[in-house]
């Protein structure tokens, strides 16, 4: 079959291209930035690639049906013309659905945070168990290098996401997902742009624990009251908690952030890894969990995670110039903000913890988080916000940080200023859920052109 995708540079929709074309099917497809890395692994994959969203490329690539991304919008010359033409359409979590999940064993990873992270924990685990699992992640695990792939074992993990599947179908994406081992990871008010409050999301999350069948297992994160409400609305499926008060539970964390995971009171082992903060325990905690739900021993699952390598663009150590180390997270929520940086700072020690973010997701731009952003930021020493094209005033957000907060609407006089402002032992947290305008590079460029060990 011939797959035409509309949006195909996305994440998942990347992702789901690279799984259709290892199928065996004739994939082409369009996006309005197609640009590196994902254009050259979808080209490397025999994959056509069209720059715009014209209606001409439908003659150009006669495909036997049109896959439709959810960055896809009524008005779109491309779109307009699908609809009039008639042609077979479909989402990409349905076509995902339809023809490669109809008979596995699915694990989706559901949840506010830590989405990408646990579900590349999952698939390691499997995968060192010798079970071969196929994969959709929206981020790339270092144990895989790549964030999807097709096999012919019976499980296939996948990042559960709650955002909504396609113009013509307003559900999140996880619907179409058919589950039989499911995370909840956490839930908080998220995508603004489409939920008018948490309990619009909880609605969503309650239509997949819907379709969770009774011998399926539900690995619930215990310390999020959301995730109780959803549960209360309805739950048919053996439920396992995970966090405080769970049946699985952090015991000793180590200095060197190793920790002893701890089921039903009892000491299984200790997870030895690079990893840090609380987060990623409890998304280890989860991951374990669901593995065991799919066969893998506890003990087997504890190994497997020792030699978890982490996910790109979570928590990923950029360099270090002069004593001063940059790393790059996706975080984009306070929540996320306040995790990380606490992780860090754990790492840290006595040296500076640097935060720079760029306010970027949609929710952000909105300014529906702000209230939360000084708060979230609150432990870092020093904060960098780029503000460029916000609809609300940053200054008023973290005013509450007074003089360790600063502002820039343009992103190399602040390159500048970090490069002024740092010193050796600090470590630089760049966080946003795009590319932030390349800034890792140029900071740590710039830093390379001035004095050792000395601010300028």
């Amino acid at each position: 079959m011939h797959l035409h995708i509309l949006g195909i540079c996305g994440t998942f929709m990347g992702g789901l291209a690279k799984i259709a074309r290892e199928a065996g099917h004739v994939v082409t497809g369009c996006d309005a930035q197609v640009y590196p890395p994902m254009s050259d692994q979808l080209r490397s994959l025999g994959i056509h690639l069209h720059e715009g969203y014209d209606a001409e490329q439908l003659d150009r690539y006669k495909a036997d049906l049109v896959v439709v991304g959810n960055a896809m919008t009524r008005g779109f010359p491309v779109v307009e013309e699908m609809l009039n033409r008639g042609l077979e359409y479909v989402s990409g979590p349905q076509w995902l659905s339809e023809h490669i999940l109809h008979d596995k064993w699915v694990i989706p990873v559901a949840g506010t945070h830590g989405k990408s992270t646990t579900a590349s924990m999952v698939a390691w685990i499997l995968a060192h168990a010798g079970l071969n699992p196929g994969f959709l992640i929206g981020g790339v695990a270092r144990n895989f290098h790549t964030s999807a792939l097709a096999t012919d074992s019976p499980f296939f993990v996948i990042e559960a996401d709650e955002y909504d599947t396609a113009f013509f179908d307003k559900r999140s994406k996880f619907v179409w997902y058919r589950p039989r081992t499911v995370i909840l990871n956490n839930l908080e008010l998220d995508h603004a742009d489409i939920f008018p409050d948490l309990a619009a999301i909880e609605t969503q999350f309650h239509h997949l624990a819907r379709i969770v069948p009774a011998n399926g297992l539900m690995v619930v994160n215990n310390e999020v009251e959301a995730l109780e409400r959803v549960l209360k609305r309805g739950c048919w499926t053996q439920v396992e908690r995970f966090g405080a008060r769970g049946a699985w539970s952090v015991g000793a964390i180590h200095a060197d952030d190793s920790f002893d995971v701890v089921l039903h009171g009892q000491v299984q082992g200790t997870v030895r890894w690079e990893l840090m903060g609380d987060h990623n325990r409890m998304n280890a905690l989860a991951a374990l969990a669901a593995a065991r739900h799919a066969g893998v021993p506890v003990a087997a699952g504890i190994e497997a995670l020792s030699s978890f390598q982490g996910v790109k663009r979570r928590m990923e150590k950029r360099g270090t110039v002069n004593g001063i180390t940059v790393y790059d997270d996706f975080a984009h929520h306070p929540t996320a903000f306040q995790a990380t940086i606490a992780g860090l700072r754990r790492r840290a020690g006595s040296g500076r913890v640097v935060a720079v973010f760029e306010p970027r997701s949609n929710t952000m731009k909105l300014g529906t988080m702000q209230g939360q952003l000084a708060q979230s930021l609150s432990g870092a020493d020093l904060v960098y916000c780029y503000a460029a094209n916000l609809g609300w005033d940053p200054a008023t957000a973290l005013a509450p940080l007074s003089s360790r907060a600063a502002i820039y609407t343009e992103l190399d006089p602040m390159v500048e200023a970090l490069a002024h402002v740092l010193r050796a032992g600090d470590h630089v947290l760049v966080m946003s859920n795009g590319g932030f305008g390349g800034v890792h590079a140029k900071l740590l460029a710039r830093l390379e052109s001035r004095a050792p060990n000395s601010p300028e």
